[in-house]
């Protein structure tokens, strides 16, 4: 199981878990909007680490973005399966032909 999987699980499990005692479980109990805005502001975090170069914020602030892309997925009911699969759907075609073929 790779990291990604292991932390999926993990964020899966602590979505009954007491929202007084795990963070994730108290972002997953205000919704797939509020689990969305947590991801846009840790995106935008990770834009301005790489913007400025700044190799070491960005590897933390990335992780930050794949961990509540992760709570997002969760909140939305959207496996991370289901992203692998897509992603694997996708290997070997161009970018621009894939994204041609999306219109």
């Amino acid at each position: 199981m790779s990291s990604l999987e292991t932390l999926a699980a993990t964020i899966q499990a602590r979505k009954s878990a007491n929202p007084d005692t795990s963070w994730t479980a108290k972002l997953l109990s205000k919704g797939p909007e509020k689990c969305a805005e947590k991801f846009g502001e840790e995106a935008i975090e990770a834009i301005i680490a790489a913007a400025k170069g700044d190799r070491e914020n960005l590897t933390a602030e990335a992780a930050d973005v794949l961990f509540h892309l992760l709570v997002m997925l969760e909140a939305s009911d959207v496996a991370l399966s289901d992203v692998m699969a897509e992603l694997d759907r996708r290997a070997g075609t161009s970018g621009i032909a894939e994204k041609a073929a999306r219109r």
